[in-house]
């Protein structure tokens, strides 16, 4: 394959689909708990939800999937959906609501260029909820790649942004 080819800047990821064992409890968690609104329900089987009134960014489905047990941590398969804050304190809300309402975090991460909050949903698929610093405060090693890493997000230092 030739290196030539670089896809368009704008691209973008549309949305992640998921196969899910249960749909009410999975809207209970993207919905109720992280706020998404659903857009579209198929039947019992599918629901469609967003943010903003877009189409969709998350579908939701039990096709293959109604009842089964959770996803395995060994194996392959998806490793987490991320979903972007636009900022700093959109980040401290989320992560005051998931701490009111004690849902449990598998990490929290400072990586650089980002800071990350770490969960899973009721079936075992992984969330990262973050926001992106601005470009401009990103560091670069000398070969000009991103100089990106991973420590402890401060919690406290987050909840101050409320």
């Amino acid at each position: 394959m030739s290196n030539n080819y670089q896809i368009p800047a704008d691209t973008h990821i549309g949305h992640v689909h998921l196969k899910v064992s249960n749909i009410e409890r999975s809207l209970a968690f993207y919905c109720d708990l992280l706020g998404f609104q659903i857009t579209m329900m198929y039947g019992t089987q599918a629901a469609f939800i967003s943010a903003g009134g877009y189409h969709h960014h998350i579908g939701l489905n039990t096709w293959h999937s109604k009842d089964a047990a959770p996803a395995p941590l060994e194996g392959v398969g998806l490793y987490h959906t991320a979903i972007v804050y636009p900022t700093r304190k959109d980040l401290a809300v989320i992560y005051d609501r998931l701490r009111r309402a004690y849902y449990p975090l598998s990490g929290a991460s400072d990586h650089g260029v980002s800071e990350a909050l770490y969960l899973n949903d009721p079936d075992n698929n992984g969330v990262e909820l973050y926001w992106d610093r601005p470009k401009e405060l990103w560091n670069y090693s000398p070969d000009g790649s991103i100089d990106m890493f991973t420590q402890a997000l401060n919690l406290q230092n987050l909840l101050n942004e409320l």
